[in-house]
């Protein structure tokens, strides 16, 4: 199950208002990244994740995006209606947290890569000995669960476990955080004991995921703000490739973006304009960073050898 965006004018933007303006029961505003995200909603729970999960926000700043939030039964599941004039998405049933954040980061996204030259990157970004590494890939290819395979060496630090923003300096790529607390997954204790127990068993969600302070696990220290980006990962599992850990020419990385939607299924806008935009990022990131293709078909374990060696850590598994 997925989701589509359906852009919408600002004329239906106004209408949509109306017709939830008088169901609004909580109102939020939280920081991302500098941006201010109004999230309006008649459903306490999700207001209370949303607050485990980002920053606040002083409500007297002018938000620059928002997100509507409600059920409607005349409306089909998961359905996303974005103005992207006034920077307002409707998100009509649903169920599913991790969609509801991801959309607002990409709310982000498109706000940070029109105004200010900042991109955005679906994947986490772990920093060692102060060097950062990006880990993207397709979903299911094992993002999550090789970094929190790469944080249990405590010369591993992390900025984001899903979503980082970044932003070109000379020769040099900066990479952001943009979560406050991370949506973590159930089983994820099942791979690496070292996170059994973060969250009571009853406090995960239908999905079996909860937002969780990881420093209670690897130390208040070890949440960073931001790094230099160096290096970049791609994960994919294709058992007919015969390549295990690679290092990719920026051609050949360059196409894996452009084939994978730049392994984001978030972005909010698709047209020509917004591409040709991701298209100079992404060649301009890959000018600054040395990139590997590693294959997960393998263990957890054996892919977690493959990129510490990868990525420099002494101890490989």
């Amino acid at each position: 199950m997925t989701y589509t965006v359906d852009l919408i004018p600002t004329e239906e933007k106004e209408r949509l208002t109306a017709c939830c303006t008088p169901r609004v029961r909580y109102e939020i505003k939280s920081e991302i990244f500098g941006c201010c995200i109004k999230l309006i909603t008649d459903e306490k729970s999700l207001i209370e994740t949303w607050q485990e999960n980002f920053s606040p926000m002083s409500q007297n700043i002018r938000s620059h995006g928002r997100l509507y939030v409600f059920k409607d039964p005349s409306v089909s599941e998961n359905s996303v209606r974005f103005d992207p004039y006034s920077k307002t998405v409707f998100l009509t049933n649903f169920t599913y947290y991790g969609w509801i954040k991801s959309i607002a980061l990409g709310l982000c996204g498109d706000i940070l890569e029109d105004e200010h030259g900042i991109s955005s990157i679906h994947g986490a970004c772990v920093d060692i000995g102060g060097k950062g590494i990006g880990i993207v890939g397709v979903s299911g290819a094992g993002k999550t669960t090789q970094t929190y395979g790469l944080l249990r060496d405590p010369q591993a630090r992390i900025i984001s476990d899903d979503w980082f923003f970044t932003r070109i300096f000379g020769p040099e790529i900066l990479a952001y955080g943009s979560e406050r607390n991370f949506y973590i997954r159930q089983d994820l204790s099942a791979i690496w004991k070292e996170f059994d127990g973060l969250v009571p068993a009853n406090e995960y969600d239908a999905e079996g995921r909860a937002v969780a302070d990881i420093r209670w696990v690897v130390g208040k220290g070890r949440l960073l703000p931001l790094t230099t980006l160096g290096t970049l990962i791609i994960l994919h599992r294709d058992p007919s490739d015969l390549r295990i850990a690679s290092p990719l020419e920026k051609d050949e990385a360059y196409a894996l973006f452009s084939a994978n939607g730049y392994f984001n299924p978030h972005l909010l806008v698709k047209d020509a304009r917004k591409t040709a935009l991701r298209n100079e990022y992404i060649k301009n990131i890959l000018d600054r960073t040395n990139c590997y293709l590693i294959n997960t078909t393998g263990t957890p374990k054996e892919t977690q050898g493959q990129i510490r060696k990868v990525t420099g850590l002494a101890r490989a598994e």
